[in-house]
């Protein structure tokens, strides 16, 4: 039986001559793993493989079974055509080290919807992003992606709770007795970005990230500690590999 489907493509990887092996977010089924055949034959089969680069959104008519570990696919065509996110080689980091945040989150091959469409909604956001926006991108994904897997920040900054402590995701009015905690400035932006992502607002709207004017030492810090409370909720996190490439290019 097959079923239609969007996907968002998270990985991509060669198998034997002429197949890709291809881990995809998809909107029905959650993340699965799918065999492609006959992709990388020829010139004109290496134009279908170009579909599965990481971060392509696509229109997927699939075969599923519930107990199968790999999956097929029987068509496939382009449900987004970015305009330069695939190109660009700044977008390109970007949208590259979303994938991977969320190779790491989806544990379990779950449908997700509200998940699926934020994060579709995300890229065609940075795909249209100006230089300011698409620098702030990657903070503003990490922070909001933690809504959909039940570990978000509480937005309780003030005056008096000005300390984020990572193990609890609160702002406190101490130091904790463990080192997980940021203060002073990088606290009160984090506040200040978590306005920007409230849940009840629409997944896509980034417009306020272009008021964050953060040099390239504060975006690297506050991703750092992002990841560091990501590493504190997510069992066997381990280290991102996307992490140093965009570094480099923000």
């Amino acid at each position: 039986m097959t079923h239609k489907t969007k996907g968002i493509v998270l990985r991509s990887i060669k198998y034997g001559e002429t197949s890709l092996v291809v881990t995809i977010f998809t909107e029905l089924f959650g993340i699965q793993t799918y065999m492609v055949n006959g992709v990388r034959s020829s010139k004109k089969s290496s134009a279908k493989a170009n579909h599965f680069q990481p971060v392509a959104i696509l229109d997927l008519v699939v075969y599923h079974g519930e107990n199968k570990s790999m999956q097929r696919i029987k068509e496939f065509s382009w449900a987004v055509l970015y305009d330069n996110l695939l190109s660009h080689v700044i977008k390109n980091s970007i949208a590259s080290y979303m994938t991977e945040l969320l190779q790491k989150c989806l544990k379990q091959p779950e449908p997700n919807p509200d998940l699926f469409n934020f994060c579709e909604a995300s890229f065609l956001e940075l795909d249209r992003a100006d230089s300011i926006v698409a620098a702030n991108f990657a903070l503003f994904f990490t922070l909001h992606l933690t809504h959909f897997f039940g570990f978000r920040m509480t937005d309780n900054f003030s005056s008096k709770n000005s300390i984020l402590d990572l193990q609890e995701g609160i702002f406190t009015d101490h130091q904790p007795a463990h080192p997980h905690f940021i203060e002073g400035t990088n606290a009160a932006l984090t506040a200040e970005l978590l306005k920007v992502m409230q849940p009840g607002e629409p997944a896509y709207r980034t417009g306020r990230l272009d008021a964050f004017k953060l040099n390239q030492e504060i975006r690297r810090e506050l991703l750092l500690r992002y990841l560091e409370y990501y590493a504190l909720h997510i069992p066997d996190f381990g280290q991102m590999k996307t992490l140093v490439v965009l570094h480099e290019v923000l």
